[in-house]
Formats: structure tokens, C-alpha cells, sequence
């Protein structure tokens, strides 16, 4: 009687079970087309593919193979593939360490060199360990617990392991000097941005720079921002380029904006070398030489010397999770890089990407076409992934010993689990949902060269996406 009845349980289970995905498998196309006739979508630029991550099947697909542009939901890919490659208790070590000889009287007869290995954390906050003054008053007092008392040499930040600060090759022009544009460093700091703010005056007058957060006297800015119409916002970019000397603003600041704007800093190498022997001066130690990035030193070598500290950065997996909460592109840069220096000793991003893309065609036999991978963040405009890539990208992530970390990671949109892409007339979200009927799924949505207001597309594909929570 006892089996009885558990059959019986389990037949219904099963049942119920399949009439879910019946009923999702027949709403999807209504749902589907419902969006597509509603308007926006010139030449039908739209890919969808919804899959069950536990058999692995396709319940829906539309355009599935067409290579589409991703925005950041590329940074999927990036983070995933790092899990995979390098694990996720990964992390990246940073040394300070000195050239020469500490004579008796404390004096160093040499250069101090920070050498780093790419992490994108260093001098961030958002970590407890990584915030700026915190890493300089230690290796400030390791510096001093040595009995250095003066620097006859120069501070070094050695940041050629990528070959010094880079971007991405089709990185618009407009972005680059944006804090969402930063440059990839061996020697990253302070995710290589800084904040600026304004003071408005009359609308149409020059919009003054009140302060900005760190000191930049090296540079050269050129301020042409000016004052808004209030409710107008933050339309102010920066413009510069790896190694520049000089950084132009330009755009408007709205009247009552209260708001500190983040641009890139040129050379983030340089800009801990001024940090540090700031910090030190301050304490007490004189240093004769100039701070300098090892990159834009034509006679730099590297040197056996004494280890003086070492940082180590927070975990892959606690990386990835800001990397995708906060869509930092700078993490996924450099992540990018790494998993191509650690693995083949690579140092571009093009090789790199390379790198990434022949590493899924063994893994899941993706066709290199279905991965048009530029960069690791997706700030490039001429990614094109397609929707059955990264979907089965997504589902092999699923079952690995790492899953929890990359799907904790993901944001909350919609009350749903995904990340979302955004650029210049592209939208999309890849994740993770279960259905009401318990069911499982995994999508990617892309919709290209939309017309209309974004807010408004937007709420069309979480209209759709809805779907999957029925």
C-alpha cells in the first residue's frame, strides 16, 4: 500500500512536471511573438534561446546562431572561463622589493620597485583589504621596520607584465579616457580612475573644477565643461589615452548635479610609484630619485633584490562577484589577460581572446564563429556572440564545483538572476530562472539596433522574460 502510494506521488510529480514544461514550451512562442509585433526591432535584430539546465534541452530558440553584439553581458563568458581556467581561490600577488644595498646608516643605494602581476583590486575599495592608504602605510612601515631612513634611486612601479598599460584595439575613442574605459596595467591602482568634482555656475558658463581626488599636478587638464540646464545630468567624458601627459573635458555638468565625476588616469603605474614615495616622504624617509612606471623606462631591467612585502589580492571568486554586480570592465580586462598569461604565457588581449575562444571550441565544440571575442568586458562595439554560445556557455557553468560563487555574483534584475548589457542601441541578459513548475532554465536575450527608448525596450524584454517564472 505503502509503494502504492508513492507511485502514485511520483507519477503525479512527473506528470505535473511535464505539464509545466508543456505549458512553457507553448507560451514561449506567444510571449515571443507578442514582443517581436510590438514594434522597435528593424530587421528583427533579436536572438533568444531558453534551455534546461538539467536535460540540457532546448525549449525554445530564435536566431540562435547569429552573431549578435553583446554589451557587457560578454563579461558571462570572461568569468566564467576564469573559474574554470584558474580556479576560483586564484589570486594575484603584488611585491615591493628593493635593487641595491641598505647601507648601515639606513640608506638604500638603489631603487624601490613595486612589481605587479595585473590585479585589477589593487587600491580599491571595495575590498577591506585592498584600500589604498591601507596597502602604503603597510608597505610603508615594512619600509621602515628595514631601517631605511632615505631612497638614493628611484620608486619604480614595474607594470610591464601585460606590456604596460593597454586598451582593447576597437575601443571607441570616446571611452577610453572614462573611468568605464580605463586601460588594462600590470600594476593596476585604484581600479586606474579618479573623481573629479564641479562647481556649476550660470547655465552656459564654464563649469569650475572644485577638486579632484588625487593629485594629478603631473597632467595637464584642460577643462571646457560647462554648466547645464538643470535636470540635464552628468554628460561630461574625458578624453586621454594610455601614457598621456595631457586630459581634456569636455560636455556639460547640469546645475543642480551634486555628483563626483570618475574619469582614467593615464599611467595608474606611475600614479602608485607617486603615491608611495609620497606616503614615504611623509613618514620621514627622503627619496632622491623620481617615481616611474617601468614601461616608459627604455633601460629598465628587472633586478634580483630583497623582497621588502607582498599583497595578495582577494580571491577569483570574490573578484568575479564585483566584476559582475558592478560590471567593472577593468576586472574583466583583466582577467582576460590573465588567463591567457597563466596559460600560454600570452600578453595581448587579442591573444588572449584568441586564447578563450579555442578553449570553448575543445570544451564544448562552439564554433569559432559563434564567438566573435574582442575583449573581456564587452565595451568593444564589435563583439558579436551568439545566443547559442553563451547559453551553452551558461549551462556547462551549471554543473561545475564553482557554480554558487558565479551564480552569487549575478545581479538581481527583474527578480531574476542575470546580467545585463547595455550600449549604443543594444540590450541583452543571460541567466538563470526556475520556472514555477520547479523547472530549471538558463537564457540569453539580445536585442541589436532597437528603436525607441531603452527604458522602454527594457521593460518589453522583461515582459518577456516573465514568461519564464510562470
Amino acid at each position: 500500500m505503502v509503494f502504492f502510494r508513492f507511485l502514485l506521488s511520483f507519477l503525479f510529480t512527473c506528470l505535473l512536471a511535464n505539464s509545466y514544461a508543456q505549458s512553457l514550451s507553448s507560451k514561449l512562442p506567444v510571449a515571443f511573438t507578442q514582443f517581436r509585433n510590438e514594434g522597435g526591432l528593424a530587421s528583427d535584430n533579436v536572438s533568444l534561446v531558453v534551455m534546461d539546465t538539467k536535460k540540457g534541452d532546448i525549449l525554445f530558440e530564435h536566431r540562435a546562431n547569429t552573431g549578435m553584439a553583446t554589451a557587457s553581458t560578454l563579461k558571462v563568458i570572461t568569468s566564467i572561463t576564469a573559474l574554470d581556467v584558474l580556479g576560483p581561490e586564484y589570486s594575484y600577488t603584488t611585491t615591493v622589493s628593493y635593487a641595491g644595498t641598505v647601507d648601515k646608516s639606513g640608506v638604500l643605494k638603489g631603487d624601490l620597485i613595486i612589481k605587479g602581476t595585473g590585479d585589477p583590486t589593487l587600491g580599491s575599495d571595495r575590498y577591506a583589504n585592498t584600500k589604498a592608504q591601507n596597502i602604503l602605510d603597510h608597505w610603508t612601515f615594512a619600509i621602515k621596520q628595514l631601517g631605511i631612513t632615505r631612497i638614493d634611486g628611484r620608486v619604480i612601479g614595474d607594470d610591464r607584465i601585460f606590456g604596460g598599460n593597454q586598451v582593447p584595439a576597437g575601443w571607441p575613442a570616446a571611452d577610453i579616457g572614462n573611468y568605464y574605459g580605463a586601460g588594462i596595467s600590470g600594476l593596476n591602482w585604484k581600479e586606474n580612475k579618479t573623481g573629479i568634482t564641479f562647481s556649476p555656475a550660470a547655465i552656459g558658463r564654464s563649469a569650475i573644477i572644485k577638486s579632484i581626488s588625487d593629485d594629478l599636478s603631473y597632467l595637464t587638464i584642460r577643462n571646457e565643461v560647462t554648466t547645464g540646464n538643470a535636470g540635464t545630468g552628468d554628460k561630461v567624458f574625458g578624453f586621454s589615452s594610455p601614457y598621456a601627459s595631457t586630459i581634456l573635458l569636455k560636455g556639460t555638468y547640469g546645475k543642480d548635479l551634486r555628483k563626483t565625476i570618475e574619469i582614467s588616469i593615464p599611467d595608474p603605474a606611475y600614479q602608485l610609484a607617486r603615491d608611495l614615495k609620497s606616503n614615504l616622504e611623509k613618514e620621514g624617509i627622503t627619496i632622491n630619485g623620481v617615481a616611474a612606471s617601468a614601461y616608459k623606462l627604455p633601460d629598465y631591467a628587472d633586478h634580483i633584490g630583497k623582497t621588502i612585502a607582498v599583497h595578495q589580492s582577494p580571491k577569483l571568486a570574490e573578484i568575479i562577484y564585483w566584476f559582475n554586480q558592478k560590471s567593472i570592465n577593468l576586472y574583466g580586462e583583466a582577467l582576460l589577460k590573465t588567463i591567457g598569461k597563466e596559460k600560454s604565457h600570452l600578453k595581448t588581449t587579442t591573444e588572449s581572446a584568441e586564447y578563450v575562444i579555442a578553449y570553448w571550441k575543445s570544451k564544448l565544440n562552439i564554433p569559432k564563429k559563434d564567438l566573435g571575442m574582442l575583449d573581456g568586458s564587452g565595451l568593444s562595439p564589435a563583439n558579436r556572440i551568439t545566443a547559442s554560445a553563451m547559453s551553452s556557455i551558461m549551462l556547462y557553468a551549471r554543473d561545475r564545483n564553482w557554480y554558487t560563487d558565479f551564480h552569487n555574483s549575478l545581479p538581481s534584475i527583474n527578480h531574476m538572476k542575470m546580467k545585463s548589457g547595455t550600449i549604443g542601441g543594444v540590450l541583452g541578459y543571460t541567466g538563470f530562472q526556475t520556472s514555477a513548475g520547479g523547472e530549471e532554465l538558463t537564457f540569453t536575450l539580445f536585442v541589436n539596433n532597437y528603436k525607441g527608448s531603452s527604458a522602454n525596450m527594457r521593460q518589453r524584454m522583461f515582459k518577456l522574460l516573465n514568461v519564464l517564472k510562470q
